[in-house]
């Protein structure tokens, strides 16, 4: 203990053990983050360097991506099924998925918004002109047939493809209500769909060790093979959606993140939300991202039926990102093609559209080229429109995946405060500070990212 003289020097102690422990606290609190920042940079940096030689380290991104998405399937399975099975008020569920849907339509019609107030400014297409040999041509197709095959599969064992994700979502809620319809008989099949969930949670944790060297190996690809191209005839284009982009993921979820948890609620969402950022965008899966997604909302607070249903949903069905760069994509074609892009119409249609697309999208990267098909099918824009804005997409791809994974966190906040009401920003402002986690959990499960 100090003695009471000299007093300064003990004060100079305390001060200093203060700042000693606040440091080890934060580095604790922030040391994968800083890990995958690192190995980030060491990436970008070697890609810049070499250049498409790059190419040599992308199998090592490619392990780490294919182990995420391997997992993803029966992740989404046994997180949904679960969460569903071991709810107890089917009216509980009935509101989460309410609230969901009109966040998802609000926070989508809200960043559709954004970018058409910044393309009537900055118009991403100015000065591109494209000349057709042949007059544009419309795509003919069932589009009730599109969304049945969206929404349901023929076989069962085209459940097991990444690429259905959204008809497993639906064939994992009704086993969900099955297994809860079929009361006692059906309580170790419950059992067993919650043992499943943890086991993949386990799973989900082993494969995050390998985020460091994944994602820098990734990003020195990204940028070895992509880096030319963002100069040239796209470099407007992208020179407008990127800062919007980011503008809208540090203000706008800031925003969202305030009013679905109040001051504290925000600082927890940025404590423990870079993880799961970083690997959206080096991926370029929200897919891939859910993993990390699920343990940064267990980490800020979020309720495990709310975010057990809404990431996995929104993983495939909320897509600010894509919003914002359909709006750009659509701006763009009409540029080029000389079309007027303005007018209450014209506008309110690109933002529906949007939003399908945002729907439209799937999970794994490049799936965007289904939402840049649909903006040339419903415009009627000649096929050579579609490579055009394809390529559009592919430089665009990383901060929109960002945006798109890390927005359904944000928006598992806010259902969240819609469903509990005050209770709702009282849940994350009574956490234990630091930790990490709710206070209830294990000191042992704390660090869930623990190298």
């Amino acid at each position: 203990m100090c003695q009471p003289r000299p007093g300064l020097h003990c004060v100079r102690q305390m001060v200093l053990w203060h700042n000693v422990m606040k440091t080890k606290i934060f580095l604790k609190r922030w040391r994968f983050t800083l890990i995958l920042i690192c190995a980030v940079a060491a990436g970008a940096l070697s890609g810049y360097a070499i250049g498409p030689k790059a190419q040599a380290l992308r199998p090592l991104g490619d392990v780490f991506l294919n182990l995420l998405l391997t997992a993803v399937v029966p992740l989404v399975f046994f997180s949904i099924s679960s969460a569903v099975a071991a709810s107890g008020n089917l009216k509980r569920l009935g509101r989460i998925a309410g609230c969901m849907l009109a966040v998802f339509v609000v926070t989508g019609v809200l960043s559709s918004c954004v970018m058409l107030l910044t393309v009537k400014v900055f118009d991403p297409g100015k000065g591109l002109t494209v000349q057709l040999d042949q007059p544009p041509q419309h795509q003919t197709g069932s589009l009730s047939e599109k969304i049945v095959n969206t929404f349901t599969v023929a076989d069962f064992s085209n459940l097991l493809s990444r690429r259905n994700i959204l008809a497993m979502i639906v064939f994992s809620i009704l086993v969900g209500l099955a297994s809860q319809a079929a009361g006692d008989k059906a309580r170790p099949f419950r059992e067993f769909l919650i043992a499943g969930a943890d086991v993949m949670g386990r799973l989900i944790k082993l494969i995050m060790l390998y985020a460091p060297i994944g994602l820098g190996a990734y990003f020195a690809y990204l940028v070895g093979a992509f880096g030319p191209q963002l100069i040239g005839t796209y470099a407007r284009a992208v020179a407008v959606y990127y800062p919007v982009a980011l503008l809208y993921f540090v203000f706008g979820f800031s925003l969202y993140a305030f009013v679905g948890a109040g001051r504290k609620g925000l600082r927890r969402f940025w404590v423990h939300i870079p993880p799961a950022a970083l690997t959206a965008w080096g991926t370029g899966s929200s897919l891939a991202a859910l993993p990390a997604n699920l343990q940064a909302a267990e980490r800020i607070g979020v309720p495990e039926d709310v975010r057990e249903i809404v990431l996995p949903l929104g993983a495939s069905i909320h897509m600010d990102g894509s919003c914002l760069a359909a709006i750009m994509k659509i701006a763009v074609l009409f540029s080029m093609f000389g079309r007027d892009f303005s007018g209450p119409a014209t506008l309110t249609g690109a933002v529906g559209v949007a939003l399908l697309c945002g729907v439209v999208m799937s999970g794994i990267p490049g799936g965007g080229f289904l939402g840049e098909a649909l903006i040339v099918s419903l415009y009627g824009f000649a096929p050579e429109a579609l490579p055009i804005i394809a390529m559009l997409g592919t430089l665009v791809d990383p901060p929109a995946t960002m945006i798109n994974s890390s927005g359904d966190t944000v928006a598992a906040m806010m259902i969240t405060r819609l469903l509990e009401g005050g209770k709702g920003g009282n849940r994350f402002a009574s956490e234990e500070q630091g930790s990490g986690q709710p206070a209830r959990q294990k000191p042992k499960e704390r660090d869930n990212y623990r190298l």
